[in-house]
């Protein structure tokens, strides 16, 4: 994850610099078949689809199967990595072959776990998509099971293992900005699709859909093809705005800070546009409190007016630090110290007297540390996909068994935060939360 700057440009009065990006250097050499991982995907939806895509454009990663409960993406899992490889609406049919090393986890969340916990069981490694958690529970079961079985467990918040959430954690710890008091960020969407509204297939049906093994854990109702496809928009195998997006937000911001996460939260919101029967609120609010000593704001709203936007603020005592726009734009202004004069009112002799004594009381400062222009950008490169990155930090840790960048521990701590705000709009009421030990207070 070298944040190391390539290039430095000045635009507008303004240092930009050019990130380097680790995958615009990845080294051409011959795979063999003993170097080969193969890989499963198990729910093979759009993000399951997407994150597959990315994995086999990794040198030594091979598709051989696919589980889904809908019978056309297995059709079209074929379609895109072969005729050959092995489908089935069962998962643990899949599970139980001996060619598979690992696995892709691209469920609804209701199945995160029980699919996770039965891949590393059955010997398999597991990239499992955000948030690891779907309740509470789930998490000490996960990470419970990759240390029994010694299996690699990562999560897929790709911000973690991003060249831009890099550098954004080198100027804070190298005191860019102070002291961090305040992190911002936000989310919103401005379309259907962004709000979960995703297309129902012609031939959706009981036939082409398995819905029982789709509800699992989840009540037993009648098929509904909105449901099955749309399923974000429903508590029952989804986590809403806060499994879905405020997940990476606390991903970025523990990564970038160091934290384990905050201790107290606060939350509101509703369904103020898409009232098409979902159960879960298109726009949500979050204050947090971090025991470093910043709090934390989020936002997320599904009908913002304009395009879709994702960012960072970190506020701190001599400037802000902005991740967005694909890298980190710094404004260095410290705050002055010294009290200011307010002193014009006052006679001339005062004035000089108290001037004086003002200057000597304050003298002028110097910084010690690194110095930065007032407005600095650190830019990653055109096309480049912090997504690519965090999958291919899985592999090599599944060829390397070491640890990978967001183990199960980090990925419970930042989905078990970020579901702090679901608990804090059903109870209308403050929830606490332990960060370091993992478990609710309230």
């Amino acid at each position: 994850m070298g944040a190391a700057a390539a290039e430095t440009l000045v635009i507008g009065g303004a240092k930009v610099h050019a990130l380097a990006a680790s995958q615009n250097e990845e080294p051409a050499r011959p795979i063999s078949a003993n170097d080969r991982i193969q890989i499963a995907l198990i729910g093979a939806g759009g993000q399951g689809q997407g994150d597959t895509r990315l994995a086999s454009r990794i040198p030594g990663v091979k598709v051989v199967a696919a589980s889904d409960c809908y019978s056309g993406r297995l059709q079209r899992a074929k379609e895109l990595w072969g005729d050959d490889i092995f489908t089935s609406r069962d998962y643990r049919e899949v599970l139980a072959r001996k060619d598979i090393d690992a696995i892709i986890c691209g469920t609804p969340d209701h199945w995160h776990k029980q699919v996770s916990v039965d891949a590393m069981k059955a010997g398999k490694d597991v990239y499992c998509e955000k948030p690891m958690i779907h309740r509470y529970s789930d998490g000490p079961e996960m990470i419970a099971a990759a240390r029994q079985t010694n299996r690699i467990l990562q999560i897929g918040s790709q911000r973690v293992s991003s060249i831009i959430y890099a550098k954004a954690k080198e100027l804070l710890d190298a005191g860019a900005i102070g002291e961090l008091n305040m992190v911002s960020a936000w989310w919103d969407r401005n379309s259907a699709v962004g709000a979960w509204d995703y297309t129902v297939p012609p031939d959706a049906s009981p036939e082409t859909c398995d819905w029982t093994r789709f509800l699992g854990t989840a009540p037993k109702i009648p098929f509904d093809p909105e449901q099955f496809f749309c399923w974000r928009k429903w508590s029952a195998y989804g986590s809403g705005v806060a499994g879905d997006l405020f997940v990476h937000l606390f991903s970025g911001t523990n990564f970038v800070t160091g934290s384990h996460g905050p201790t107290r939260a606060m939350a509101t919101g509703g369904i103020r546009f898409w009232k098409d029967g979902r159960n879960e609120p298109d726009l949500l609010l979050g204050l947090f409190d971090y025991p470093q000593g910043f709090n934390l704001t989020l936002r997320v709203n599904f009908e913002n007016g304009g395009q879709e936007s994702e960012g960072f603020v970190f506020t701190g005592s001599e400037g802000t630090m902005t991740i967005g726009g694909n890298g980190v734009s710094l404004s260095h202004t410290p705050l002055e110290k010294a009290p200011g004069l307010v002193i014009g009112s006052f006679p001339e002799a005062m004035q000089k007297e108290i001037r004086e004594q003002y200057d000597k009381k304050y003298p002028p400062s110097f910084p010690t540390g690194p110095t930065y222009a007032a407005s600095e950008r650190f830019a990653a490169p055109e096309g480049y996909s912090d997504s690519y990155d965090h999958l291919k930090n899985f592999f090599a840790a599944v060829r390397s068994r070491q640890p990978v960048v967001e183990d199960g521990v980090f990925g419970y701590r930042a989905a078990g935060a970020a579901l702090l705000s679901n608990l804090s709009y059903q109870r209308k009421e403050i929830v606490r939360w332990d960060p370091e030990q993992m478990k609710l207070l309230s």
